[in-house]
């Protein structure tokens, strides 16, 4: 027995919702040749021997690389939230960052509002969405970064538009404390913001983001590697954006039957469920639910405290809350 047919997905990347078939059409758009189904489906979706999240980043080069123009990123915004529509998925946030999207003479802004335009000709069936955009771990895109939360402050909007920023990337080679100046920046403009942490690399980078101010963490599996920072995150009420099956396929912890989101959700820790990057793991929210199901007995109360912290998490205002949670009732 589940809780409800319906979703909300907090944690999801544009670049990773990126299907064989989402792929075909958006190089059929462009004129693209591409390989075979089955070599295709290779291309995009994650071995299940790979070993930690760098080797898993690889995976969004041929993504990324059908998503360079206008027309292309408009059709991959659209189709992707058609692809969770029919998952009954009725409130998503879906991130990307547009400083990847530029290899063709697209300026971020373009990007922003390639992506904001694809996702405007869904409205009509009611499904509600926010767009977050991502800053990218790194070396040398310190200008493209602030660029990027220029473009939030621009765009930002409580209800179908760009809702907050994010800092997403390897974050094992590039750790959080690094971008202090960054997320000064946001918060000097006001822009709510999520960061990743704690996934590769372990709960000091969890801490270094509640010291910036995220409201909330991306993944955070790693958190109950310092008791401080779990209480941290009790105290404040931040939300954690776990993603199961993402976890498993990059390592984050070394065994899934450690998994720790069972704990925190007893211990009273904000948890909620996503999918991350459901075309390259071959998931999709109601799979991972079932998923931790299975695995640790999520209950129907279980599902209904995640569903709704998920609400009380989401970067929109009282008034689609307030929608999301008649929906649920």
């Amino acid at each position: 027995m589940r809780y409800a047919d319906k979703y909300i997905e907090l944690h999801l990347h544009l670049d990773g919702a990126i299907t064989p078939d989402i792929a075909r059409r958006l190089a059929i758009l462009q004129g693209i040749s591409l390989p075979p189904d089955d070599e295709l489906s290779k291309m995009l979706v994650v071995p299940p021997d790979n070993r930690d999240l760098n080797e898993f980043l690889k995976c969004f080069e041929l993504p990324l690389s059908l998503m360079q123009t206008k027309e292309a990123l408009s059709a991959a915004a659209k189709l992707a939230a058609e692809k969770m529509i029919s998952q009954n998925v009725v409130y998503a946030e879906i991130r990307f960052a547009p400083q990847l999207h530029t290899q063709k003479g697209l300026t971020q802004r373009d990007a922003v509002e390639a992506v904001l335009g694809g996702l405007k000709s869904v409205e009509n069936t009611g499904f509600k969405y926010g767009v977050i955009l991502c800053c990218m771990r790194g070396e040398g895109n310190e200008k493209q970064n602030f660029e990027t939360v220029d473009n939030a402050k621009e765009y930002l909007t409580d209800e179908n538009g760009v809702a907050a920023l994010d800092l997403a990337g390897a974050e094992g080679l590039f750790p959080t404390k690094n971008y202090r100046e960054l997320f000064a920046k946001a918060r000097e403009y006001n822009i709510p913001f999520t960061i990743h942490a704690g996934e590769a690399d372990g709960a000091e980078s969890v801490r270094y983001a509640l010291e910036y101010g995220a409201a909330r963490i991306g993944h955070g599996v790693r958190s109950f590697e310092d008791e401080q920072v779990i209480k941290l995150l009790k105290e404040n009420c931040i939300p954690l954006e776990m993603c199961p099956t993402s976890n498993r396929m990059t390592n984050a912890v070394a065994d899934m039957a450690d998994y720790p989101l069972m704990t925190y959700l007893k211990n009273g820790l904000k948890v909620t469920i996503n999918t991350d990057d459901p075309a390259l793991e071959g998931t999709t929210l109601a799979d991972e639910f079932l998923y931790m199901e299975k695995t640790f007995g999520l209950s129907v109360e279980d599902e209904k405290i995640l569903t709704q912290n998920a609400i009380d998490a989401a970067f929109t205002s009282d008034r689609v809350k307030n929608e999301l949670r008649k929906m649920f009732e």
